[in-house]
Parts: C-alpha cells; structure tokens; sequence
C-alpha cells in the first residue's frame, strides 16, 4: 500500500471511504424483497416491472437494479424490449427469503441494528460504552457435538445450529433456550413442527434455572457480555452440566497479540457501540472456562470467521 502508484491515486481510501454504500445497497435490495421477487418469477424482470411489483419508483430501482448488477448480485440481459434482471447464484442461495441457507434475517439485523448503532462509533470510542441506547431510546441490557445426546443451544435463537445438529448427529435431542419472544418466533417460522428432535425452553440464562444437559453450546453469546457476567453465565452453566459434559463456545477469536484478523477487531468494535461486550482470544476465554470450574479445554480454530472453544466438566 506504500507504493508510489497507491500514493499517487487513493484507491484503497476510496474504497474504505464507500464501504458503507455496498452494504445498503444489498441491504435494501433484500428489505424491498427484489432477490425474492426474482426468484419467484422464474424469468429475468425489467427494471420497470420490479418497481411496479414492489411499489417503489421506476428511477430508484433501476440505479438499485444496476448497482447491485455491478457488485455482481444481479445479472443483466440486454434485448430488444429493454435491459432484463435476474438473480446471480450466490443472491439465490444467501439473499432469498425461502433459501436454507438464507442469510437475509442476519442482513436485516446489520441494517437495522448494526447500521444505525455504527452511526455513533465516534461517540462509542470517546465515552467507552454502547451506543444502543442514544441509537434506539431503549437499554442493551435486553436484546432483542457427536460425543454428547443432550445438547442445549443456550441464546439458540431461530435454531439454525440446532437443526444443524440434528442432522449431524441424528440421535441427539437440542433445547433450544432463548427468552419467550424469540422461542415463539423459531417455533412458528424457523424449525420445522415434525423436528421432534428439538424442543424449547423458555428463560432469561441470568435470572432462570438453566435446564440440565451434557453438552452447552454458547454460539456467538458470550461476547455481549464483560468478563464479569460471563463467568456469572458460565458459573451457571458449570452447575447444570452433567459430570463428563462441558461447553462449546462459539465466537470470532482474536490472535493472542490482538493483531487481528481484522474481520474479528471489527466486529469488537460493533461490541463497542451496541453492547458491552468485545470479542476474545482464546487465552481470554479459556481464562473465563478455568474460573467457572471447566478444564480439559480445547481451542479449534476453523480458518474461517468462526472458531470453537470447549471446556469439559
């Protein structure tokens, strides 16, 4: 980045400085619903089409249309009768709705959450705390494997990795603990009413009994919290666990010298303006596994964003 061809054009800086723009406009193409349109249709759209089946204005959608064509989320055909839309593969597999491997609920969330909290990342660094509260006028305090046959998924969500259980390891039984809102939502949209393998259980890990279980996964939990709260959960979990059981932590690690990888200090820094967490390294949480009572800890990093932490009992 030091060369004089970098030094002579700010390329890299450009490309910082507009990183926020790709995001929303793959934000808004997914919130309008254009990827599912498309994809209901089973033919490529014009311009004026899309814009008539969603409501919006015929301009708009078609610089939306022909930006997310230039991030290669859209793909173009030019004919007679004008310029035809279609989805790519990957906006079918991630950007759809109906897709099982759907990421537009986590999209939502960046938009409507993460986007607006990152309006005050400035704010974040000076006073050394969330910003959720100055984003939304309302506290943070409440947001919204093979060895082992009983699992609970604690903070399991929509059930995702609970499903991914079930059919990983077929004689395992998952409970998914969340509060009563977010169990009422996976049960009548996410996991399926004949998955007999999952079951629910509602509560607040802080303030209710934790049911017990061989196996506890906290899958991408722990770094909402201070250290203080996560040895308080642990403690907890230590507890309920049955003798030979232990915890799975799910989370982003960080290098031992917080050197990166930067996707994960990025993410620490999301910690910053919308909780009152921060991500970890592995020494960090393996420190948090030893003051609850786990040991026998092993660490898997999985080269990808996500890595596992797992501390027996």
């Amino acid at each position: 980045m030091g060369s004089a061809e970098d030094l002579d054009y700010p390329q890299v800086i450009l490309q910082y400085s507009s990183g926020f723009l790709v995001s929303k406009v793959m934000f808004t193409a997914c919130e309008l619903g254009v990827f599912d349109l498309l994809l209901e249709s089973g033919k490529p759209l014009s311009s004026d089409a899309i814009a008539a089946r969603l409501g919006t204005s015929t301009t708009g959608m078609e610089r939306l249309l022909d930006a997310c064509v230039g991030l290669k989320l859209l793909a173009v055909e030019l004919t007679q009768e004008g310029a035809l839309y279609r989805n790519t593969d990957i906006s079918n597999i991630y950007l759809t709705k109906s897709s099982p491997t759907s990421q537009y609920h986590i999209m939502m969330y960046y938009s409507n959450t993460v986007y607006l909290c990152w309006h005050y990342l400035a704010d974040a660094v000076r006073e050394g705390r969330n910003q959720y509260e100055r984003a939304f006028g309302i506290s943070s305090e409440d947001p919204f494997g093979a060895m082992y046959r009983q699992i609970c998924d604690l903070g399991g969500g929509g059930g995702a990795l609970a499903q991914e259980c079930v059919s990983l390891y077929p004689k395992s039984m998952v409970t998914i603990y969340d509060l009563p809102k977010v169990v009422q939502v996976a049960k009548e949209q996410f996991v399926p009413h004949e998955e007999h393998r999952i079951s629910f259980h509602e509560g607040d890990f802080f303030n209710d009994s934790i049911p017990e279980a061989e196996l506890y996964i906290l899958s991408k939990t722990l770094h909402d919290w201070d250290d203080d709260k996560c040895r308080q959960l642990l403690t907890k979990v230590y507890k309920a666990c049955q003798p030979g059981g232990g915890v799975l932590l799910v989370e982003s690690l960080l290098n031992e010298d917080k050197s990166g990888p930067l996707e994960t200090q990025l993410y620490s820094m999301n910690m910053l303006v919308q909780t009152e967490g921060k991500e970890r390294t592995a020494a960090e949480y393996s420190k948090l596994l030893e003051a609850a009572g786990f040991g026998d800890i092993q660490v898997k990093r999985t080269g990808k964003v996500y890595d596992a932490v797992l501390g027996r009992k």
